[in-house]
């Protein structure tokens, strides 16, 4: 294992550490420095969103925490849930009197924490609602689709209902934009190569050179089909294929496009993917509102690639175009 970092319990508490210093006129903790908020939390009057989840996953969770999307973020160890104190802290740091909205991915341990969280909220007189991300094809049929996993889609929640709270929308109006997102949201995923954990200093799962796995996990879990490695075209065109099979959008509807890399992928081989699933929207009457490449939820160095695709009305466009200012993502 080849990895820059001092002692593996401290991964987690220094890379905050380091993020709080860059950042200090975003970011702030309350107490625990696994309970990060914008530094102008609370904003009076305005829904307050938080997330939370394991660390190894930059910019998810807590990059998106800023004007314009997060309040604020709970972090736990790599791949770890953080616990319902935590979130609780967040959770009394950012409300300002409007009620908080709570979305994350959809895994157990993570529901748990929150849900607890949500209760010993009740005592403060906090509403919090709930909003879960199940944005992946790979993990379940549509049939079963309340068992998918929550992955990159997310990204596009934190999105659209931190403008819709940032305009002044309702607990209700909130609420109603993350679930109306997720709904038009679906991702899928590729991996080349594993990831090591620090605590663990072992790969966490192992595939061959020249293998690729289709909808493997942003944690490792089992994908679809494991085969021998194909190219960019090949690839690209199997997993739009898949998501708009799912999404089903009709010619001439609007998607934004997310070509995310996992971690270790280059930013030109994301690239070269995109130009093809750009032709392929184009050749069934798609267009791209909207286009990001890069890394947007990664799972430490993995290899790989993740698309996600949302389909938009007017009303999640605009939510879209809206600006926002994070440490990992600024729009103007």
């Amino acid at each position: 294992m080849k990895k820059i970092f001092n002692q593996a319990s401290d991964f987690v508490p220094e890379m905050l550490d380091g993020l709080l210093k860059a950042h200090p006129d975003q970011l702030d903790y309350q107490e625990d420095i696994h309970c990060i908020v914008r530094a102008d939390s609370p904003v009076q009057g305005k829904v307050a969103l938080a997330t939370g989840g394991g660390s190894g996953h930059l910019p998810v969770f807590l990059g998106y925490v800023g004007k314009g999307m997060l309040d604020g973020c709970a972090v736990g160890d790599v791949f770890a849930s953080p616990n319902a104190e935590q979130m609780l802290s967040v959770t009394q740091r950012i409300h300002g009197g409007a009620g908080v909205v709570y979305i994350y991915g959809n895994y157990g341990g993570d529901v748990m924490n929150f849900d607890m969280a949500t209760e010993m909220a009740e005592f403060d007189d906090i509403e919090v609602r709930t909003v879960l991300v199940k944005d992946d094809v790979a993990s379940a049929p549509p049939q079963e689709a309340d068992r998918r996993r929550g992955v990159a889609g997310m990204v596009f929640a934190f999105k659209t209902a931190g403008a819709k709270a940032d305009m002044g929308g309702s607990l209700d109006e909130v609420v109603a934009t993350a679930e109306k997102t997720l709904v038009n949201t679906r991702t899928m995923g590729v991996a080349l190569s594993p990831c090591t954990v620090p605590m663990a200093g072992t790969p966490t799962f192992t595939i061959g050179d020249d293998e690729m796995e289709i909808g493997m996990g942003i944690h490792g879990e089992p994908g679809m089909k494991r085969e021998k490695l194909q190219t960019a075209d090949e690839i690209s065109e199997r997993i739009t294929t898949a998501i708009l099979d799912d999404l089903q959008p009709e010619s001439g509807d609007r998607l934004a496009v997310m070509v995310n890399g996992l971690g270790a992928t280059p930013p030109e081989e994301l690239y070269i993917m995109y130009r093809k699933v750009h032709d392929m929207l184009s050749e069934r009457g798609l267009s791209v509102h909207r286009a990001y490449v890069g890394e947007y939820a990664t799972s430490m160095e993995m290899a790989g690639a993740s698309f996600t695709f949302m389909k938009l009305d007017g009303e999640l466009a605009e939510l879209l175009d809206y600006p926002a200012h994070t440490p990992f993502f600024t729009q103007v």
